[in-house]
């Protein structure tokens, strides 16, 4: 070895600039423990930030949507204020393929609840239409599955529409029943509804008596408040045996009693303007709900949501499609009643609010008795917060008032000039079975 290679290898004096030496020891001990920590806590962000990215990608790529004619575009890009009103329709299927050996089985598949949500332009009230599914209409010509368009049909049961087109016509023969534009829809099945109960935490519903129903699998043994939720939540929108006259009319006022108490719950937990929340839920209708191809987005159901969430639960209203019962050699169906049906939905398509007349809870339920104390949760709730809010008010019209007392001297001049906003109340139409999201009932056990 030479002279040469022995000075390479002997160490530097110790002004020398030694990298690798003065990082050891700068990162010695604890500093090296945080910097590690801190480097793992950066990835695990990252991480985080791409598989939560991941799985939202793909979730909203696995959505199952159809196509509506003319609706196949979500409207928004991304979450923000709805601008305008909107018309959503919601499709409960009695299908059994996919649900469980515990529904049993049957040979067809139909929509046997239609629901129809209209939110005003302004967004200050909304109507949940009902409409029964042995109502005799007018159903369109509607492209079946094999590419093919049905024949145009009469006097046919509402609930036979998902046999012939699916979603799309359904959707079709309401925008036709109703004058109404439906460029939203979504089809949930038995256990997509007790899914989405369970989501939010079950919904307090009252009873009259107990109701056993091995028809529904509903049994709930005590009177009074209970809280449903998962099976025992989709029992009771299903029971028809259980409440009231054992009619499907009973059971869509029924049914009234669970969307109401469902309503003030949202409202008052606070859930439509929590974004986290709503994102959840509307994960949940993604996974279990067939959607139409607008409505196949998490930023348009979340949007849609918070637009419902300054609608007062006095101008939410749930009414049943009037109807009458059918003529002679149609037992047990029902025909619209054209007279009350058109003062409705010409309300509806002016976005006119409007009122229930005296008497216009359904047959398969009643209010709740004023002495009950044991009214729902989220109806006390509501009441405290209204109690604090009209006392804070009282107390700022007070001082409002003494303290102009103060600042001004008496005047006693009159003068003729009266206030040219002055509200419109709203009209009362009789005869319209329902209730508004405010009013607290009970079913009607049979």
């Amino acid at each position: 070895m030479s002279t040469d290679d022995i000075a390479m290898r002997e160490p530097r004096s110790h002004g020398d600039y030694q990298p690798g030496h003065a990082l050891q020891k700068r990162l010695s001990g604890w500093k090296l423990m945080l910097t590690i920590a801190g480097l793992v806590v950066v990835s695990l962000v990252v991480s985080a930030g791409t598989v939560v990215g991941w799985t939202l990608l793909n979730l909203t790529r696995s959505i199952q949507t159809v196509a509506l004619p003319g609706h196949e575009a979500p409207v928004l890009a991304g979450v923000g204020e709805w601008e305008g009103g909107f018309n959503v329709l919601v499709v409960g299927s009695d299908t059994r393929v996919g649900q469980g050996n515990q529904f049993g089985e049957t040979g067809s598949e139909l929509n046997d609840v239609n629901l129809l949500v209209h939110v005003s332009e302004n967004h200050d009230h909304a109507t949940v239409i009902s409409f029964p599914r042995d109502t005799l209409i007018d159903i369109p010509s509607c492209e079946q599955d094999d590419g093919t368009m049905s024949d145009p049909r009469t006097m046919t049961a509402l609930n036979a529409t998902w046999s012939i087109g699916g979603l799309p016509c359904v959707a079709k023969t309401l925008e036709e029943l109703t004058g109404l534009e439906i460029g939203y829809a979504g089809v949930m099945t038995f256990t997509g509804v007790a899914q989405l109960s369970t989501a939010v935490g079950g919904v307090d519903v009252c009873i009259t008596e107990p109701i056993f129903d091995p028809w529904s699998g509903l049994d709930l043994p005590e009177a009074g408040w209970n809280t449903v939720e998962g099976g025992q939540a989709l029992a009771f929108l299903r029971t028809r045996h259980g409440v009231g006259d054992g009619s499907d009319l009973a059971r869509i006022s029924s049914q009234q009693v669970y969307m109401s108490a469902l309503v003030r719950k949202l409202q008052s937990d606070g859930v439509l303007n929590d974004i986290t929340k709503l994102y959840s839920l509307a994960q949940v209708a993604a996974q279990t709900m067939v959607l139409s191809s607008s409505l196949g987005s998490l930023d348009v159901m979340v949007s849609m949501a918070q637009a419902l969430r300054n609608i007062p639960d006095e101008n939410i209203v749930f009414v049943q499609f009037p109807v009458l019962d059918a003529p002679e050699g149609y037992s047990g169906k029902v025909v619209p009643d054209w007279n009350l049906a058109e003062t409705l939905l010409t309300k509806v398509q002016n976005d006119e609010p409007y009122v229930l007349g005296d008497n216009s809870i359904g047959r398969g339920s009643r209010e709740a008795p004023a002495d009950d104390t044991t009214t729902d949760q989220a109806t006390t709730d509501a009441a405290a917060d209204d109690t604090a809010a009209a006392t804070d008010a009282a107390a700022g019209d007070q001082a409002a008032t003494d303290s102009t007392a103060d600042a001004t001297p008496a005047d006693t001049t009159t003068t003729d000039e009266t206030p040219t906003d002055t509200p419109v109340e709203p009209e009362v139409i009789e005869g319209l079975v329902g209730q508004t999201a405010s009013d607290v009932t009970c079913a009607v056990a049979n």
